[in-house]
């Protein structure tokens, strides 16, 4: 069950996040730390402030400490994970403030992620296990494979947030989302202090939500993508190494792996699509375009809530399929899925071909 310290800290990163936030679009804009429009791919028509990640990082972490439980000898076998997210975060933080406010090479992120990634998979462990019956495959990985896939795992959340991060309420929106399931989760597994980080950034979310909806005062910035990532990235791995023997019986063939997936089936899905498109033209994967599967929406209606709500259905109709359509063999609900996220695309180009 959801006990007082989980609802206490919503309250607490929403606050923050909710009488902090006018204060720093004031400042942003007398300092000129905003983002211009011009460039073809940007969608605002207005000077917008891009650090607001700072007070999502500012109130997520402040949330977090403040209630986070007594510990017992459940909480101190994951408290040095903890920890060690907590302090990979702060490094993560200054990169993105930095890329925000004078940029950053993609060479010099692709370094901080990779000493993220050391910190919480190697130093904290945090990692996958196996593949936990999926595609018929139930072996245990060997460390250094647990190693590398786990990393590998980190890095695509993390560049799949914030490559979604174009459209006002986007990013924003879809981590709020994935991060009250994986919070709902934690709370019933008994993993008090991850269900704490779940609803924590949730509430931070939330309270950014009310600035940063269309149309947006603010932008979060690589330095609030780049954190949610991380953030988000430990939570699917930490839900897919769940037991699910605390759940009710009818429930117990849940696909942890299909369901982390489902969760953030509009991240993935959408950097699966760029990235492929752009290997196939011989671009960067990195580089930046107008061809995500939002900006095919907004070729239709240009009307940002519409698609961002649209995205927001698309995601909880995932997470609905992953929990409640159950099959013995988890590969069935992975194709299920599969199915699901090709209808959608489907969706996407049927508008597109009648905008044209």
């Amino acid at each position: 069950m959801i006990d007082y310290h989980l609802i206490l800290a919503i309250i607490t990163s929403f606050s923050v996040v909710l009488l902090a936030t006018p204060s720093l679009i004031k400042v942003a804009k007398l300092k000129h730390l905003v983002d211009e429009p011009g460039e073809d791919r940007k969608l605002h028509t207005q000077s917008t402030p891009t650090i607001g990640g700072v007070i999502i990082f500012s109130a997520f972490m402040f949330s977090c400490f403040l209630w986070f439980p007594d510990p017992t000898p459940e909480i101190l076998g994951s408290l040095d994970q903890f920890m060690y997210l907590m302090g990979s975060l702060i490094l993560l933080f200054f990169v993105g403030v930095k890329d925000d406010i004078i940029g950053m090479s993609p060479m010099k992120k692709l370094v901080a992620h990779l000493m993220v990634g050391f910190i919480i998979v190697v130093m904290g462990e945090v990692r996958i296990t196996s593949f936990h019956g999926l595609l018929g495959m139930d072996i245990q990985f060997p460390e250094y494979g647990s190693i590398l896939i786990s990393i590998f795992v980190y890095i695509v959340i993390v560049n799949a947030i914030n490559l979604i991060d174009g459209v006002d309420g986007l990013a924003a929106g879809t981590s709020l989302l994935a991060c009250i399931a994986f919070g709902v989760w934690f709370s019933y597994s008994g993993d008090t202090h991850w269900a704490l980080v779940s609803f924590s950034l949730s509430g931070a979310l939330l309270g950014f939500l009310v600035f940063n909806f269309n149309p947006a005062r603010i932008f979060m910035g690589d330095s609030g993508s780049l954190i949610i990532g991380a953030v988000v990235s430990v939570l699917a791995i930490k839900l897919i190494e769940s037991p699910v023997t605390f759940l009710p019986k009818e429930y117990q063939m849940v696909s942890t792996p299909v369901l982390a997936m489902a969760i953030l089936a509009y991240p993935l899905l959408d950097t699966l699509r760029v990235f492929t498109i752009r290997a196939a033209k011989g671009k960067s994967p990195l580089s930046a375009d107008k061809n995500h599967l939002h900006h095919k929406m907004l070729e239709k209606d240009k009307r940002h809530k519409k698609t961002v709500i649209t995205i927001y259905i698309f995601t909880l109709i995932m997470i609905a399929l992953a929990l409640f359509v159950q099959f013995k063999e988890p590969s069935i609900i992975f194709g299920v899925c599969l199915v699901a996220c090709a209808i959608f695309v489907a969706y996407v180009f049927y508008l597109s071909k009648g905008k044209k």
